[in-house]
């Protein structure tokens, strides 16, 4: 049946009560409320001030094209149901711990898009109190870019091309342009994404015009067009860093060139595991500490893109689907009280 929340005091003014987004079809989401669990010693009751969407990835989510083979390894941490569909998804969350160890404390967690929900205090970092909190959920593709760059092992006086100006793109570009002496240049086929590298202080090429002198070459376009550039723009012996996931997307390749006399590697970074160049001395807690003090650089407030109230996050999951979601992080504001809403009740079915 459905269920009444009074939103007067926003989506968690009943205590006992959370407010969730399910997508339970392709570009199709729905608004559950859900009784919270019990508060165990070492839990937190956390209160959701934003949530990020991540693109690249809650799109395939969106669209139901996680691959099979994948459904586990690409399960949120704080996940509930099953892919393709209906499935409670996200990991991008800012919140403050009104119960339990911290409290009163912004924190970060890998959790999605719900206004309150209780989880281990293990599962939570503690937000920098010079990072606002909106900024905050961009921890999450900054996490991954930090992944990337270990991975790639730039130098002094590297010159980096990342192709593909999306969040992730632009989160390794924003991060490696502070390496003293590194030349950044973001490669895109859009080319008002200019403007954009310019706000984070890195340069920009056209996809029809890219540098070809790159020390570094960072695929990061979710299209093979975008790793076929990077196959040609790489240096001899080099190596494309390949931060895309294409989901059921076929990629072909042309190799028939000069790939085999150049010497060219391909190598995945997938933000799962600390990139092996640090796996022994850096634990996953220590990469998302360091992407959170890293955000304390307000040019990361240009991946921010617009913002919608909670009560939207249903018409967020359509434009994801059929592709006129915002290019950078969308964030969901859930101290939007905003009228009384009517959801579906945890169980209720359709």
């Amino acid at each position: 049946m459905a269920v009444d929340v009074n939103t007067t005091g926003g989506p968690s003014a009943v205590h006992d009560v959370a407010v969730a987004l399910w997508t339970i079809g392709p570009g199709s989401g729905e608004l559950r409320t859900e009784h919270l669990p019990s508060r165990g010693g070492g839990d937190a009751l956390v209160r959701t001030l934003w949530t990020g969407i991540s693109r690249g990835t809650e799109t395939l989510v969106s669209r139901g094209e996680v691959p099979a083979a994948e459904y586990e390894r690409m399960r949120a941490p704080f996940q509930a149901g099953d892919f393709p569909f209906p499935v409670k998804y996200g990991y991008l969350s800012v919140g403050v711990v009104e119960d339990g160890p911290s409290a009163g404390r912004t924190v970060f967690a890998l959790h999605p898009h719900q206004s309150r929900f209780v989880v281990p205090a293990a599962a939570l970092a503690a937000v920098p109190d010079a990072v606002p909190p909106r900024r905050a959920v961009l921890a999450g593709p900054v996490e991954t870019a930090v992944n990337v760059l270990w991975d790639a092992r730039p130098q002094l006086g590297d010159r980096i091309a990342v192709i593909g100006a999306g969040m992730i793109g632009c989160a390794v570009a924003a991060i490696a342009r502070r390496i003293p002496g590194v030349d950044v240049v973001l490669i895109d086929v859009d080319e008002t994404k200019r403007e954009l590298a310019t706000a984070l202080g890195v340069g920009f090429a056209p996809a029809s015009a890219p540098p070809e002198d790159s020390d570094i070459v960072i695929e990061a376009s979710g299209r093979g067009e975008g790793l076929q550039l990077a196959l040609r723009i790489a240096p001899t012996d080099g190596e494309i860093v390949v931060a895309s996931w294409y989901g059921t997307t076929a990629v072909p390749l042309e190799l028939g060139a000069d790939f085999h006399s150049r010497r060219l590697t391909i190598r995945a970074s997938q933000v799962g595991a600390v990139a092996s160049a640090r796996r022994g001395r850096r634990t996953t807690a220590d990469r998302l500490a360091l992407a959170l003090r890293l955000l304390e650089d307000s040019a990361f407030d240009a991946l921010l893109g617009g913002t919608s109230p909670w009560m939207r996050l249903p018409d967020v999951v359509a434009q994801l689907a059929d592709g006129t979601a915002d290019p950078l992080c969308h964030t969901i504001d859930w101290s939007e009280p905003g009228r009384a809403a009517s959801t579906k009740s945890e169980g209720s079915g359709s």
